[in-house]
């Protein structure tokens, strides 16, 4: 895997994947940093207009071949690319680690959380079977054959550069189509990893490329005539303006917003478990997670004092550090200086407004290490009306609200603008029912804090959360990457064949 970073100067420089090769292209670049130290040890090539449209030509002449290919032969070189992730998820881990933070045992399980989604598209010849109706009249026959889109392009977020990626081109790539990736600069070096690993499994050239850049690129992918479709996963304004600018131009978008996900503790909880599921939900990852909790609504004052009790302490005494020099760390720095400021201006901003500050983040020292490392912030007494419950922070601050009662806690749930996760906390069956089919959010944990659906199953939020009708991988991900046709079809009898004495096989 050398060539994913070729020298430049005193720096190495991370390129682009087009057509089975990396390649150079674009005269500007951006510095990749590790979080944990400050250190810039690369640099990222950010795509011109020109590379990011040689990506999509590559992909574009790919396609008719890949095509043509069965989805059975699809299925065995997801195969191939699963045993190769198996075989390489360490060397992985630490290229997640190094560039976006987390701790490295949080990076297998990304890794292990996008490996299946290829384990899905492993199955790709079942999934692609449509429907077959019997004389839907005298001897006609009607049948549904899906059939791919066509060139597809994936815009990922920094926060999970190995997973997030995994939920698009394995479906996609399996169903037939090819693909153009943009992930984010801030940690660019992953994807292209997994780039050479699908070539290595046998995937042709030009029906995966992975361009680096910014918004000159993602503004590329979404004009360009030759893209039929695009998936984007980040922050809900910049989803509206991937909704928007792609279905404009005639493509099917399905794009992935913000977050603000509540966990609402009932007085009959086991307090113990809410707080073990609290602290790794709010915490875990620093916080930087579209489906984290950032928000503890406790039903009653005793609630939530019980909540306020055990949570300090934990926060105080998380086990903060660099995922690659330490085990057994439960929180690695930011991402960049730039989030950890702007994550620090929002605990300020929370105090100002009136939160309780039961521990404030900013207070923890971390004086041996240039890094981007806060400690962890838990508020007490936030308010619906505070910017810090309204807006998504996407970092290591845990809001507790309390309520009354239990139609308050899905009252405020359903009126927030984003509805991606929520999870409620139990022993009551009836409320547990109830919930599950009162509130207004896409994905539902019941004494599940984190509840992203398995790779069977879709991802998706309601309300400004998602935009397009369609969630990610799952059968919802197998719709969106294909197109279906319906063939009605009447034959008049014909001369037969003679007989045949060898077992038939599909090639």
């Amino acid at each position: 895997m050398a060539q994913v970073r070729e020298s430049d100067a005193a720096k190495q420089r991370v390129q682009h994947f087009i057509n089975g090769k990396v390649v150079d292209g674009g005269e500007r670049s951006f510095p990749v940093y590790n979080p944990a130290t400050g250190e810039s040890n690369c640099e990222v090539s950010l795509a011109d207009a020109a590379t990011t449209r040689r990506a999509i030509e590559a992909a574009r002449d790919a396609l008719p071949g890949w095509q043509r290919v069965t989805p059975l032969n699809r299925a065995r070189i997801m195969f191939r690319f699963k045993t190769l992730i198996e075989e390489r998820a360490d060397d992985i881990a630490r290229l997640i680690t190094s560039e976006h933070g987390k701790v490295f045992e949080d990076a297998r399980g990304e890794l292990t959380r996008g490996l299946e989604v290829v384990e899905f598209a492993c199955g790709i010849p079942h999934l692609l079977k449509g429907e077959h109706s019997l004389n839907v009249g005298t001897n006609v026959d009607s049948h549904s054959m899906m059939q791919p889109v066509g060139v597809c392009a994936g815009i990922t977020p920094f926060n999970f550069p190995a997973m997030v990626p995994m939920w698009m081109f394995p479906v996609a790539i399996a169903c037939g189509n090819t693909f153009v990736l943009k992930p984010s600069e801030k940690d660019p070096s992953v994807p292209l990893y997994m780039a050479e690993l699908l070539k290595e499994a046998g995937l042709p050239d030009g029906v995966f490329n992975v361009v680096n850049g910014d918004k000159v690129s993602v503004d590329a992918l979404l004009t360009d005539p030759d893209v039929a479709a695009v998936s984007f996963v980040g922050s809900t304004p910049i989803a509206e303006y991937i909704y928007s600018t792609g279905c404009a131009h005639g493509k099917r978008v399905q794009a992935l917003g913000g977050a603000k996900n509540h966990l609402v503790a009932m007085p009959d909880a086991d307090l113990d478990q809410t707080v073990d599921a609290l602290m790794g939900a709010a915490y875990g990852s620093a916080g930087e997670r579209c489906m984290a909790i950032s928000v503890a609504v406790a039903v009653g004052d005793e609630v939530a004092d019980a909540l306020i009790q055990r949570l300090k302490p934990k926060v105080e005494n998380l086990r903060i550090g660099d995922g690659l020099a330490e085990k057994g760390l439960e929180m690695g720095p930011l991402v960049t200086r730039e989030h950890l400021e702007k994550v620090s201006g929002y605990i300020g901003l929370g105090i100002e407004e009136g939160a309780e500050a039961v521990v404030d983040g900013r207070k923890r020292a971390f004086p041996d290490t240039e890094g981007y490392f806060i400690g962890g912030t838990l508020f007490d007494r936030v308010t619906t009306d505070m910017r810090i419950y309204k807006e998504e922070i996407f970092g290591p601050v845990l809001a507790v609200v309390r309520v009354p009662d239990y139609e308050t806690a899905v009252k405020i749930i359903n009126e927030h603008e984003f509805g991606n996760g929520v999870a409620i906390f139990t022993r009551d069956g009836d409320a547990a029912r109830q919930f599950s089919q009162d509130i207004q959010v896409g994905m539902v944990g019941v004494n599940v804090p984190i509840p992203v659906p398995m790779a069977f199953h879709s991802f998706g939020g309601w309300k400004r959360s998602l935009f397009g009708p369609l969630h990610m991988h799952g059968p919802d991900g197998v719709r969106f990457y294909t197109k279906m046709k319906t063939v009605t079809s009447r034959w008049p009898t014909g001369v037969r064949s003679g007989s045949e004495f060898v077992m038939p096989t599909m090639k």
